[in-house]
């Protein structure tokens, strides 16, 4: 038999969206709880720390929304609130000293994120907020929420709630996606993103799997990709790859742009000049340094290598690359899908559960590494406690 537990404020998911949701209730005076699924809290933002935790991006306001696509409209007022400059103002008000790096990403100093959590759980101990691990949240109940806990089932009972899930990768740290089976609201698919792609290598490149390829462009439909990537023995990957991983996902065609600062002209030039007895793979190499892991592309996905110097230029210049799609979604940084902005509010609460808020990756939006993600997740969490706030404000009796 469930036990029903008084409550108030109920927060389900304690990673970035979830512990901000938290944070603003508690501000807000409410006695707030928060759950997690896991041992511990905060476990994909950890992780997201081990390279050195991107809090958000230095850029002019509107390019960064754009980012965001097509939910750049819905998500704009949200970041106008909670954006760039205010992620920055918080961390530092956690004790965090940042830098700015030479993209413009903004780090913390110290490059990891176990420092910023713990001043941040501080923070919400200090307000009141109770936190709860090892609960495995079992769905909505009529007034609260049902969980698994270590001591048995339990319905908490709260007067608002607001889950923050997140989407459907990296299920080992708590985003398991397991929720939409069983949400009665207006859902997306899930779909990978900042992702890898597959790619079935021959047995020519082991001796290149895990090297690096700089200096090269990614091509998918007309937006460009300059970012590094890895050959892995799974496909290629890195934040080249992650940038247009959702181009490539919706069957954007993909080509890989060797020497992006040369020109045709200037390729087929050097090309043309006479190699005598030097055989065609030297001359390569000779004439454009093509070689290492950047001519076991061109020998995998171009064979035979066009002689003629034009052509050859044009094929180095846009060399296909032959893939079999996104890696599996639990291996993607982050997902798409998820619930649709048809299904809640303004203040994101879902219209068919009054008193039940929804924020970070649990909402249909995706962005690109580099600073979006998370500041998306902080600034819905943001909006989605301030507004579950205003909601028990509003219920409280005068």
């Amino acid at each position: 038999m469930c036990t029903p537990v008084p409550g108030k404020a109920l927060v389900i998911g304690a990673g970035p969206a979830g512990l901000m949701a938290a944070e603003q209730l508690g501000l807000a005076g409410h006695k707030v709880t928060i759950v997690d699924a896991k041992p511990s809290v905060g476990r994909k933002f950890l992780m997201a720390g081990k390279s050195g935790l991107n809090l958000t991006k230095a850029q002019n306001f509107d390019s960064f929304v754009e980012t965001y696509g097509s939910a750049a409209p819905w998500l704009k007022p949200i970041l106008e609130q909670f954006g760039p400059d205010e992620v920055q103002d918080w961390a530092t008000g956690l004790g965090q000293t940042l830098f700015t790096g030479s993209t413009g990403r903004i780090f913390p100093t110290v490059m990891k994120a176990s420092p910023l959590l713990r001043a941040w759980l501080t923070r919400l101990s200090d307000l009141g907020v109770t936190v709860e691990t090892n609960w495995r949240f079992e769905g909505l109940v009529s007034g609260g929420a049902r969980f698994t806990t270590p001591d048995g089932p339990l319905d908490f009972e709260a007067d608002a709630i607001v889950l923050a899930l997140g989407g459907a990768s990296w299920a080992r740290l708590g985003s398991d996606g397991a929720w939409a089976d069983w949400l009665d609201a207006d859902l997306a698919p899930f779909q990978p993103t900042n992702v890898g792609l597959c790619v079935n290598w021959s047995d020519h490149m082991q001796p290149f799997l895990g090297h690096p390829i700089k200096g090269a462009a990614l091509h998918a439909g007309s937006t460009v990709s300059r970012g590094e990537f890895a050959i892995s023995s799974n496909g290629i990957e890195g934040g080249g790859v992650y940038l247009i991983s959702h181009l490539v996902r919706d069957s954007a065609p993909l080509t890989l742009d060797l020497f992006p600062d040369k020109t045709v002209e200037d390729i087929a030039a050097r090309l043309a000049k006479p190699r005598g007895k030097t055989s065609y793979a030297n001359h390569l190499r000779k004439a454009l340094r093509l070689q290492g892991a950047r001519k076991a592309l061109v020998q995998e996905w171009v064979r035979p290598m066009p002689y003629d110097p034009l052509e050859a230029a044009n094929t180095l210049k846009a060399l296909p690359v032959p893939h079999e799609g996104p890696r599996p979604m639990d291996e993607a940084i982050s997902t798409a899908g998820g619930i649709a902005q048809s299904g809640l509010t303004g203040g994101l609460m879902l219209k068919n559960r009054p008193g039940v808020f929804a924020a970070g990756e649990m909402l249909d939006w995706e962005a690109p590494t580099g600073g979006y993600l998370l500041t998306a997740c902080l600034a819905t969490g943001h909006w989605a406690g301030r507004h579950a706030a205003g909601y028990l404000s509003d219920a409280a009796p005068a």
